[in-house]
């Protein structure tokens, strides 16, 4: 696994020992990236960050500045080194938690009331938590009124038209993997 390009294009990453974290293929992380497009100055949310690739792909290819999120001491210890790794440290912060709790309450963890414009959202296959996930991500207030949401799924698992507020603009298969692309259901009926 590496950061696919930006500045720090090449560099090699680790990703958490084990079976709990399913690191994000290059292969798709460069699909998903080329889909994206500029994302200079953009600010992104991590979630259920796991090795960190997908907030360090962003920084690398000019985001502002991202936040990253994850309940497992491993992979939040592994995120530090990527990061380190990458020279992207300054940009980014990396917080030990429950990424639902996060949610429920972000002004605990997240003083400061900046919004993000791009979110990753990428738990545990097993654990079933997408549309919990949702939910509290678009009740959080974190997100900006034009902010997309990338969501990647298992391809058995059904795509949702619409989840939680949100209204899937895009979704793409990948081996065994589907990326979805969300937008706040408010922002298309106002267009």
């Amino acid at each position: 696994m590496r950061v696919i390009a930006g500045i720090a294009r090449g560099v090699p990453l680790k990703a958490p020992k084990g079976l709990t974290t399913r690191p994000t293929a290059d292969r798709v992380r460069e699909s998903l990236f080329n889909i994206l497009g500029d994302i200079s100055g953009a600010r992104v949310l991590d979630l259920f960050a796991g090795s960190g690739a997908l907030g360090i792909e962003a920084l690398s290819r000019g985001a502002a500045e991202a936040v990253f999120i994850d309940k497992d001491r491993q992979a939040v210890k592994v995120i530090r080194e990527n990061l380190g790794k990458t020279k992207l440290q300054e940009a980014a912060k990396v917080l030990l938690a429950d990424t639902l709790r996060v949610l429920a309450a972000p002004g605990r963890y997240l003083p400061g009331g900046h919004l993000f414009d791009l979110a990753f959202v990428d738990p545990p296959y097993a654990a079933g938590l997408y549309e919990q996930a949702l939910t509290r991500l678009g009740e959080s207030g974190l997100l900006t009124p034009s902010a997309l949401v990338v969501v990647e799924q298992p391809r058995k698992m059904e795509v949702l038209a619409q989840v939680a507020g949100f209204k899937l603009q895009r979704s793409e298969g990948y081996g065994d993997t589907t990326i979805c692309f969300y937008r706040q259901s408010d922002l298309e009926e106002e267009q």
